[in-house]
């Protein structure tokens, strides 16, 4: 903390310092005979002054000036003597304004007529975000009469009683207000995206969104804020086609998966991530409030650039940066609250009792005694039993003891920004603290960016971006799961005696006495980033840049278990056992740096109707990791969570690390013809220390085109069509994600016990764990996409859609080896994949008055075929083999459920234990082919369907009406195959777990009629024969598709007249929430992002304030 807010108050004062710098800033200038805007801008130029002046002011009279390091105000008295003009300096501002010729001769019969017709109008003129516009044109409509606003934003304009005023600012949409019975106004310009043609960033530079030839998506920084996650890759969930977000579970700073279009290996399919064109470890590394921008590079001929790191696409972030001549502070407030979706419900405690009797009473063979674990005496008085001795006959609502209803959480965020044309800075500092539904979780970040941009020359300028984050994870040490545990605790278990001391559990797991004292798991993770870069412009259109980036990462892991007796309930002085011991500390130290360094050229031309624009660079990067751990058992004390406090020969520790490199030499050329005709062709050229040093390097070329249709003349008569271009590309990508030394020999070294006269001793001992293969390298992605855009309707209508084939070649598979070799299996290159899918995207947006709104919408799919892989692969209950599709589902079919004895007679069993009330499958081949009158693994199980979601699909609504604005977001799959999971409807997990209320009245029972067997959905119930019924197969798969209401949020921006007396340019309070319904067809009580053991989806509500001074 205290580095950030020195770094802090260094950039402040290099602003105060630099502006106090320009206050007394000389110039030299020698100019005969000139207009005065060349004057003007001479001294912009040799300063960071900015002249502001309205027509009123003749800037193209001649003059002459002569002057040798004068200071400004000097020059222009000289300047402006005798002129009808006078001069204002406000901060870096200097205002010309023209001086009334009060000699002039008056008309008295006029002037008379023309005060009655003529009015003043006065107003404020500001951005989206509240901050005033500088230097904005205010025009009479139809006159030469205007005027430009102030360093604040205001203007004051003579004008007729009935005219229109003509608003325009560089980059901004230009509008016109009727002044008829009004003379104040507030203007708010918007940003004309359509005027500066959308630069969208590619991979090292930017490019505009009409020329682009590849397969970007992008996403502006405010849509990720809105979303309020402190995760970057949660907040890109639905928010555009082919990038596919998933997550399990919602706790505090936990993260998502994130694929684009799909998986591309059978490894990590991760896509690279870039931030200000470095490469960071980690997306949520950002805050979201930080960013400016998001692009993802889809196919090979926008991500070849980035060659062996790319194959599975790449997400390019930009981080905000101050602009020249804005200053300003913001500050923001959030509080707020995380409420589970979903929670499963379980059987009460008499449920549960004649639930496990029907269970043991079935695994018995459905004998005569019907009540094997539980009498039934016991049963129909077990609640006045509770009430007279709640010791021995428990009732224990162990969800709602461990459990909260809610978790707190709050932001703050403060930014500060200014600067001139030669020093800007973009300070941001921002602490989040994140609490959990459960005690002794917490999630705490600080995270801190200051950007500088700094112009030296007009040949030389530099960049200099430190950024850093610290964060806080605390969570209870239990060796339980707590989620899975804390629900599936049966209430006949007592979790403390009724005097107040931990009870034993289910013999000593007893998981609310580990949370609350069985110790703590700390985590503290340090990171510092920096960049510094100089841009050299020799002349125009030629840039050199020469970048350094290291990152510096520091984590402190501190894991205290405590040691927690229980005594018995009648007697506080007898030891009963423990719940968790000895008392152990763990430690462990992670320290690592990152270096990237860049050499980029970039050379941008255009003449007649040729555009050409060149890049090259190299660039290295070097990875180095080293872990060391070290901890002590059997405490004495344990309040003191220290290893020189734990006894000496209790002592353990362990360290490794490893080292990385790669560099990369890459080219780009970039060539369009008339605005009409667009080639673009990329070339990457990696080498990798992961591989030997003759199969280190690779190359990976891309070439894409694009034809801009609309500018055809045969197409320019279509009135509707504003844009229409088709896209086609073809690239190579690499993988090289596969371990750090998979071609070496490498030795495993680790201490053994021996017996020694007696004595036990340790030695060292080593092995080569893997046999090692010197030629593997890299896997390969081939990727082809078509694609087309189009705008109509004055570009109000958006679409457009893509068509992409992957194929990737020598997946690196760990393939089986003679076990007598005694290594485990190698990696080889072998295995191939194909991928297609395709992206639509719909998007409309329009104003009517002061209403405004879009609407966007997309959806996507794709789908992952297995080639040959030289083997197949299991896993669990899916599989990879040639021809299935990526993790397919592999199982039985199935024909219901055995209704009767007689139905056994002659079917095909799974198992000679099958009774009534099990699932019948079907026989589908055997040995010879043919079905052979039994169910067997070898045979009988086949492909299911695929586990990936299919049809991913978003939609994003905006609103805004004078100050209101409302956003909402909504993202959903539209199929996925689905299994009901063991834990859902599986009777006495563990043998002693509770049992949920979707298995209670819908399962086969002894108990039923015929009727009721026959619509029962699930198997009887049965502990000792899983096997029978809940192998993998389709009576377990239902279609797990579902829209979710991603994000609905509401604001109001305060009226500026309101606020103007405390100096505040902007005030805007809101309120947004996450999450907030779903509709699917999973049970009631389960999320479909969200396991039963996992953390919960949370809806997350939070009300907030930002203020901008």
């Amino acid at each position: 903390m205290r580095t950030t807010f020195f770094l802090l108050f260094t950039c402040a004062f290099c602003s105060m310092a630099e502006m106090s710098f320009t206050q007394n800033a000389r110039v030299t200038i020698n100019k005969r005979n000139v207009t005065l805007r060349e004057v003007l801008n001479e001294i912009e130029k040799q300063t960071d002054y900015l002249f502001i002046y309205s027509n009123e002011v003749n800037t193209n009279e001649k003059v002459s000036v002569k002057s040798r390091q004068e200071a400004v105000a000097t020059v222009l008295i000289s300047l402006l003597k005798g002129k009808d003009v006078d001069y204002s300096m406000e901060g870096n501002h200097i205002i010309l304004s023209a001086i009334e010729n009060t000699n002039a001769p008056v008309d008295e019969t006029n002037t008379a007529n023309v005060q009655q017709q003529k009015k003043t109008i006065t107003g404020t003129v500001v951005d989206a975000a509240g901050a005033p516009v500088i230097g904005a044109n205010i025009i009479e409509a139809g006159t030469s009469n205007g005027t430009v606003t102030d360093v604040d934003g205001r203007f004051s304009l003579s004008v007729d009683d009935n005219a229109s005023i003509h608003i325009s600012y560089i980059g901004y949409l230009e509008q016109d207000i009727h002044t008829e019975r009004k003379t104040s106004f507030d203007i708010t310009l918007l940003e004309d995206t359509k005027a500066l043609d959308e630069l969208v960033v590619i991979g090292y530079g930017t490019v505009r969104k009409s020329d682009l030839t590849g397969a970007v998506g992008s996403v502006v920084g405010s849509d990720i804020a809105n979303r309020k996650t402190t995760q970057v890759s949660q907040a890109l969930q639905g928010a555009m086609s082919g990038v596919l977000v998933t997550r399990n579970e919602n706790a505090p700073g936990s993260s998502a998966t994130i694929r684009v279009r799909g998986v591309t290996t059978i490894g990590d399919s991760s896509p690279l991530i870039i931030v200000d064109g470095m490469q960071v470890d980690n997306i949520n590394d950002i805050n979201p409030n930080d960013i400016e921008g998001i692009s993802v590079l889809k196919d090979a001929a926008s991500a070849s650039i980035y060659g062996s790191q790319a194959a599975a696409g790449v997400i390019l972030i930009t981080t905000k940066r101050a602009q020249a001549n804005k200053f300003g502070i913001e500050y923001n407030y959030e509080f707020g609250m995380e409420i589970p979706t979903e929670a499963p419900e379980f059987v009460d405690v008499i449920r549960y009792m004649q639930m496990t009797n029907e269970t043991r009473w079935n695994d018995a063979g459905n004998g005569t005694n019907e009540y094997p674990t539980y009498a039934k005496d016991l049963i129909d008085n077990y609640f006045q039993l509770n009430s007279e001795n709640p010791d021995r006959y428990p009732n224990t609502d162990w969800n709602k003891l461990i459990f909260k209803s809610y978790a707190p959480r709050q932001s703050h965020i403060l930014k500060i920004q200014g600067g001139s044309e030669r020093v800007r800075t973009s300070a941001t500092l921002a602490y989040d603290n994140i609490g959990a539904i459960y005690e002794g979780r917490n999630y705490e970040r600080i995270t801190s960016r200051i950007n500088n941009d700094l112009k030296i020359n007009d040949f030389l300028a530099a960049y200099l971006d430190i950024s850093m984050k610290r964060t806080i994870d605390e969570n209870p040490y239990t060796t339980l799961g707590i989620m899975r545990i804390g629900r599936f605790s049966p209430p006949v278990y007592a979790a403390t005696w009724a005097d107040g001391r931990f009870a034993e559990g289910k013999t000593g797991d007893n998981l609310y006495a580990q949370i609350k004292d069985g110790g703590s798991r700390k985590a503290w993770s340090n990171q510092l980033n920096a960049k510094i870069g100089i841009d050299f412009t020799p002349f125009e259109g030629l840039k050199i840049q020469a970048i350094v980036a290291p990152v510096f990462n520091g984590i402190k892991q501190k894991n205290f278990r405590k040691t927690i007796p229980w005594y018995l309930s009648n007697d506080p002085t007898v030891l009963g056992g423990y719940i968790q011991q000895p008392t152990t500390l763990w430690e462990e130290r992670n320290d690592n740096y990152r270096i990237t360094s860049q050499l980029l050229a970039h050379f941008d031309k255009t003449f007649d109707n040729h555009s050409l624009n060149l890049m090259a660079g190299y660039e290295d990067r070097y990875e180095f990791d080293e872990n060391l751990g070290a901890s002590r058992d059997n405490y004495e004390l344990d309040t003191y969570p220290y290893l020189n406090i734990g006894p000496l020969e209790q002592r353990d520790n362990s360290g490794l690390a490893y080292e990385y490199a790669r560099q990369s030499f890459f080219g780009r050329v970039m060539y369009g013809y008339n605005n009409k005709y667009l080639l673009q062709a990329n070339i990457r050229y990696d080498g990798s220390s992961r591989f030997a040093k003759d199969y280190r390097w690779g190359v990976f070329p891309s070439v894409s085109a694009g034809w801009v249709i609309s500018q055809e003349e045969f197409m320019k008569n279509i009135p509707t069509l504003s844009f229409l271009k088709l896209r086609f590309s073809y690239g190579t990508l690499g993988n090289e994600r596969i371990g750090y030394y998979p071609y070496q020999a490498t030795m495993s070294f680790d201490d053994a016990l021996f017996f020694q006269g007696g004595d036990v001793v340790s030695r060292q001992g080593a092995a080569q764990p893997r046999y090692a293969i010197r030629d593997i390298s890299w896997e390969t992605t081939e990727s082809y996409n078509v694609g087309v855009d189009a705008y109509l309707l004055d570009s109000r209508l958006r679409f457009s859609g893509d068509y992409y084939k992957k194929n990737t070649k020598d997946m690196l598979l760990a393939l089986q080896i003679p076990t007598y070799m005694g290594f485990d299996n190698p990696d080889q290159n072998t295995g191939k994949m194909h991928t297609t899918g395709y992206e639509i995207n719909l998007g409309w947006n329009d104003k009517i008055g002061d209403f405004g709104y879009s609407i966007d919408f997309h959806i996507d799919d794709f789908k992952s075929v297995m080639g040959d892989l030289g083997g197949t692969q299991f896993l669990g209950d899916q599989i990879k083999i040639e021809g299935s599709e990526f993790n397919e589902w592999y199982g039985y079919r199935t024909d219901g459920l055995f209704q009767t004895a007689e139905d056994l007679n002659g079917a095909a069993l799974i198992s000679v234990s099958t009774k009534p009330g099990d699932i019948r499958y079907r026989d589908v081949s055997g040995a010879e082919g043919a079905p052979d009158g039994r169910i067997s693994p070898e045979y009988d199980r086949v492909l299911l369907g695929g586990s990936l979601p299919r049809f991913t699909y978003g939609s994003n609504i905006q609103l805004d009406y004078k100050g209101f604005d409302l956003g909402i977001t909504l993202q959903g799959v539209g199929k996925q195959n689905v299994r009901i999971e063991g834990d859902w409807v599986a009777p006495l997990l563990q043998n002693w777990f509770n049992i949920t209320t979707l298995l209670d009245g819908n399962y086969y029972s002894r108990y039923n009629t015929p009727e009721q067997n026959l619509a029962a959905k699930y198997p009887r119930l049965t502990y000792s024969n899983p096997g029978n019924n809940y192998t993998m197969s389709d009576f377990w798969m239902f279609n797990g598709r579902y829209l979710r209401l991603k994000n609905i949020n509401f604001g109001y921006t305060i009226p500026r007249t309101w606020i103007n007396m405390a100096k505040i340019q902007n005030i805007r309070i809101y309120t947004s929430i996450s999450d907030l319904f779903c509709l699917s067809k999973y049970p009631q009580g389960y999320d479909p992002e969200s396991g039963i053991n996992n953390y919960p989806i949370t809806t997350t509500v939070i009300f907030g304030a930002a203020i901008n001074f």
